[in-house]
């Protein structure tokens, strides 16, 4: 039995803001081998500059109503980690993930109350170092500042809603939040 690791790179395009995923470096029993295989996420919508200077494509643009097949819509990489942004407003964001088993984020935290819930097949999560096992179905709610992390037991899909209060957004009072929300 061959035991085989790779090593998986996020690139995100300058030019077009799509996220790719590159095996870049493949570790076998018969030591280092060079391999590349590109998988490219694609995104329909005109690319986005948050404040941050960070470039996504949502796949909603805010000001009109859509509906989405989260399955249809739901990408995996093998051996990877496939995120898509579904939607971002100046106080929410929506993302899709999906999971090659064993895949993992390490702990971290974020300054928004997250929502995640769990489209297809099981995942740990790890909040503040206590695991839970979740599986499709379950949702689960993260205040801000929470340290959490999660792995794919199997392979699994998670849809993550952050979302700030309208006076952690510089320039948006709750008046101008409250129109927005109303579009």
């Amino acid at each position: 039995m061959e035991l085989t690791m790779v090593r998986v790179r996020l690139l995100t395009s300058a030019a077009t803001g799509c996220h790719s995923f590159m095996r870049g470096v493949k570790y076998t029993s018969q030591g280092r081998q060079s391999c590349c295989r590109l998988t490219r996420v694609k995104a329909s919508r005109p690319r986005m500059e948050d404040k941050t200077g960070m470039n996504e494509m949502p796949l909603i643009d805010s000001g009109e109503g859509k509906i989405l097949s989260l399955p249809d819509e739901t990408q995996f990489a093998v051996n990877g980690i496939v995120s898509r942004t579904l939607l971002r407003t100046p106080t929410t964001r929506v993302v899709l993930f999906g999971f090659a088993e064993g895949q993992e984020l390490s702990e971290h935290t974020s300054t928004s109350q997250a929502l995640v819930q769990i489209l297809s097949g099981r995942c740990e999560f790890s909040l503040d170092g206590k695991p839970h096992s979740l599986k499709a179905g379950d949702l689960l709610h993260m205040p801000p500042n929470l340290p959490h992390a999660v792995k794919a037991t199997e392979k699994f899909s998670m849809l993550l809603t952050l979302l700030k209060p309208a006076e952690a957004v510089p320039g948006l009072s709750r008046v101008k939040a409250g129109a927005l929300a109303a579009k």
